[in-house]
């Protein structure tokens, strides 16, 4: 008997018991479902952070007052709070004159949360930024409509807004933004641009915001110190250049403020290296746990699968010593249920990865978008045949060694 009548008289044996084979086949379908979703959703996530470290260039970084590792338990952060000072406009400037293998360096504010006004229409808890006009090239932002400010508007603390594209359809339905008037606490601004929309990570907007030069955002919030105080970004001459770009920038700000040789700086870099790290040291133990449970799922899924195969042989062994009697040999049996058992799985499998792929649509919507390769559906279905195999083995080796005179005499 070849490949092609084995796998019919499987189907056929499946279908003939369809309540008992769907049910067969739910711990494979969980098992992989799961694990597809989380392969999905780590591929996208990861996807996600490498597409915005790209954004701003492999070859962007950052200064900054903390660093990740100042915030490992709150001594450390203590710590750092007394040690980190922070940065000031006089040290962008000290940079900007002297690195020469800095491309662009400019100055962002961290926000500030009010309402946005325009008409009767409000928008609460709207994130304000400030920027300086160089960061448009920094970030290579996307703008939709209109343009950034420029440095003759910062320098002269101009109030102008560049806004994302929900506030622009929020407060704008049904005109052009550019050249309208929103509030910014009871203060008028200027729309000059519109950013392309970006959506939502983790199910938060993207187009929530309101950008203002840094200087307009001094004179309204008030001294960039604190919680408000800025941080620079930077743009290396070029990739091979990157590290020593920022190591250029780190000596500058340690010549600036003074630290003494061997003492440790007292702000911080980061780089995309110190990103990506970050993401592999946080989320990499969190998708193994989650691995985890399709793992037990298939490790159930392919007991239950033993199961019905050894309750498959109980039943058709008659049937085996027909067949036998026939000249069927036990290479011929063997491979007839360990086929089947594959099937079986494998179905499950086909399942699993069609249930995986309607959820990653969903989380691609709502939080993130998700990213299912073709190698990971196909090893997804060979795992799925493979665990079949394994667990149809041994009912298939005890079909195979049934006595075909023993086989017939059963009732």
């Amino acid at each position: 008997m070849n490949f092609t009548e084995t796998l019919k008289l499987a189907l056929s044996a499946i279908w003939a018991h369809k309540l008992r084979s769907f049910l067969t086949l739910l711990g494979m379908i969980i098992a992989v479902a799961a694990f597809m979703l989380v392969v999905s959703f780590l591929l996208g996530f990861i996807g996600y952070v490498d597409e915005k470290i790209a954004g701003v260039g492999s070859n962007a970084f950052t200064i900054q007052r903390f660093g990740f590792d100042d915030f490992k338990d709150t001594d450390t952060l203590a710590a750092a709070q007394r040690r980190n000072k922070d940065l000031t406009f006089e040290e962008l400037e000290f940079i900007r004159e002297r690195a020469d293998l800095i491309a662009l360096i400019g100055a962002k504010a961290r926000r500030e949360r009010v309402e946005v006004k325009r008409g009767g229409k409000s928008l609460e808890d709207i994130e304000i930024s400030g920027f300086e006009p160089v960061i448009e090239q920094i970030d290579k932002l996307d703008i939709e409509e209109g343009r950034f400010f420029s440095d003759v508007e910062n320098e002269n603390s101009r109030r102008v807004a560049y806004i994302g594209k929900d506030i622009a359809n929020e407060l704008f339905p049904r005109t052009s933004p550019i050249g309208g008037e929103i509030f910014l606490r009871g203060i008028p601004y200027r729309v000059i641009g519109v950013q392309v929309a970006k959506g939502t990570v983790f199910g938060q907007p993207q187009d929530n915001f309101v950008t203002i030069p840094i200087k307009t955002f001094e004179t309204q919030f008030g001294s960039l110190v604190g919680r408000r105080g800025p941080y620079f970004q930077a743009l290396a001459v070029s990739e091979d250049k990157f590290e020593d770009a920022v190591e250029q920038a780190r000596t500058l700000m340690r010549i600036k403020r003074g630290i003494p040789f061997g003492e440790k700086d007292n702000f911080s870099i980061i780089t995309p290296d110190a990103i990506t790290g970050l993401r592999d040291s946080i989320f990499g133990p969190i998708f193994v746990a989650f691995l985890i449970v399709p793992s037990i799922a298939m490790i159930v899924g392919a007991i239950v699968i033993m199961n019905i195969m050894l309750v498959a042989v109980t039943e058709r062994t008659k049937e085996i010593g027909i067949r036998k009697s026939l000249g069927a040999k036990q290479t011929d049996i063997l491979r007839q249920f360990l086929i089947e058992a594959a099937t079986l799985s494998a179905i499950g499998g086909l399942i699993g990865l069609g249930i995986a792929i309607l959820l990653g649509v969903l989380v691609t919507m709502y939080i993130i978008p998700t990213s299912i390769p073709w190698w990971a559906a196909v090893l997804a279905i060979g795992i799925s045949a493979a665990v079949g195999i394994l667990a149809g083995l041994y009912p298939a080796w005890k079909a195979a060694r049934l006595d075909p005179i023993e086989a017939l005499r059963t009732e």
